[in-house]
């Protein structure tokens, strides 16, 4: 019997596919589909107390530092000189030690005053300083 080919012997490939296997495929698939769904839409009602707290602001002073293309520093919208940096960090570090730098750097300025700036902050114990960008580039 030759099942399967279209007369052309016993070499010939068998010319039907065989579905059982996809059958039993999609039949387990189906078997999960159907005992996972409830479980997934299954809430459980949990009635929440409420709160009448009301929010602590975290008033951290940050400290505005511009580096110009020059190498001058602007604390603010003030002058400052860099001998007068590791005074001023120091005054910010006892104020909060939580104070953050900013600092902005104009991008022809040197890297020598950007590093000496963020070197007298981390001297002062000021650690979170960071590299502020424009970005809209």
């Amino acid at each position: 019997m030759a099942f399967g080919s279209f007369g052309g012997g016993e070499q010939a490939p068998m010319a039907e596919i065989n579905t059982t296997p996809l059958v039993d495929v999609m039949l387990v698939l189906l078997v999960v589909f159907i005992i996972t769904a409830p479980v997934m839409t299954h809430a459980v009602r949990v009635e929440l107390p409420k709160a009448s707290a009301s929010k602590i602001e975290d008033k951290k002073e940050i400290i505005r530092l511009t580096v110009t293309a020059d190498g001058t520093l602007k604390w603010g919208e003030d002058d400052v000189a860099r001998a007068d940096l590791p005074d001023r960090f120091a005054a910010a570090f006892a104020r909060d030690a939580l104070t953050e730098v900013h600092v902005y750097a104009d991008k022809e300025a040197r890297y020598e005053h950007i590093a000496q700036t963020m070197a007298a902050a981390q001297r002062a114990g000021l650690s979170r300083i960071g590299l502020m960008t424009n970005g809209s580039e």
